[in-house]
């Protein structure tokens, strides 16, 4: 689940890419045929541009998850933990009627685990050296039972599609911010020739803003997420070795060491951050909606 930050990166990274190669091709000039702002063209530009950045950001997630924190695959189990792991995500998998992920190890002294991939059947389920060196096997086996959940919930494809339409509206209203100041500089009689430098420097601040402003949203999903993958890690698991994972991971936080840009997205989540740019809900929230059989 150390997944959300580097996606949501990655996704802009890739958006603004998209976004200047089509202004330094003139693509843009498109929206101004006809003397006018054609706001069909603009509204589909948006959205394969918005969609075009998140599903790259998808199919590049488990090779990206890799790298970041060295993960490296289980080929063939070396000692009976890598066996255990193997043996347990197995087991849950069938359970949870998805295809068998590839389990990794990452050398990490903190307790943490994530997952990710592109679809169901092709997924990654990753932990680290540190879960298991300070997790008993029951703790062990409702995290590894959480991060299933979330490959069965779909929900890196669900958060795929929430993004790709947050980057649609982001990159609408920013290339209208862009014409609107462009058309402002160049003064009414003056001839238009295409979108200028003004055009171009308004319209990056804009979706620098406002892609800052819609990743709220994503976050906000990410948080819902986590109650739904909780409660699947009950079911795989048992809820009591759930809440027992979750009340383990109280007292860790200090210790994480992740990437920044991943901290947050691991199973025990961050919490030093303000609650609206939380990739996870509070441990306790959890363990209390876990205890109410929510």
């Amino acid at each position: 689940m150390k997944r959300i930050f580097l996606f949501i990166i990655t996704n802009l990274a890739v958006l603004f890419v998209i976004n200047i190669t089509l202004r330094l091709l003139g693509v843009d000039r498109i929206l101004n045929q006809g003397g006018g702002i054609n706001f069909t063209n603009l509204l589909v530009m948006s959205a394969v541009i918005g969609f075009a950045g998140s599903i790259i950001s998808l199919m590049m997630s488990k090779w990206m998850a890799k790298r970041s924190v060295g993960a490296q695959v289980i080929e063939n189990p070396s000692d009976p933990t890598e066996r255990w792991l193997v043996d347990t995500v197995k087991r849950q998998s069938i359970s949870a009627g998805i295809g068998m992920p590839e389990v990794a190890i990452y050398d990490a002294p903190e307790v943490n685990a994530f997952a990710t991939g592109w679809n169901k059947n092709n997924a990654l389920v990753a932990v680290s050296t540190g879960l298991l060196h300070n997790m008993s096997r029951d703790e062990a086996e409702a995290v590894l039972a959480h991060e299933v959940s979330h490959v069965a919930n779909g929900d890196m494809v669900t958060l795929t599609l929430i993004q790709g339409v947050v980057n649609t509206f982001v990159v609408f209203f920013s290339k209208l911010f862009g014409i609107f100041i462009d058309s402002l500089l160049r003064g009414k009689n003056e001839e238009n020739h295409g979108p200028g430098i003004g055009s171009f420097i308004a319209e990056i601040v804009a979706q620098l803003v406002l892609g800052f402003l819609a990743s709220f949203i994503v976050l906000w999903f990410s948080r819902q997420r986590e109650f739904r993958a909780d409660a699947g890690g009950a079911s795989l698991a048992g809820r009591e070795k759930m809440i027992a994972a979750l009340e383990r991971l109280k007292g860790n936080h200090e210790q994480a060491t992740l990437p920044k840009e991943m901290a947050a997205s691991g199973i025990s989540g961050g919490s030093a951050m303000s609650k609206l740019r939380m990739t996870h809900p509070p441990l306790d929230d959890r363990i209390a909606a876990l205890r109410a059989g929510r």
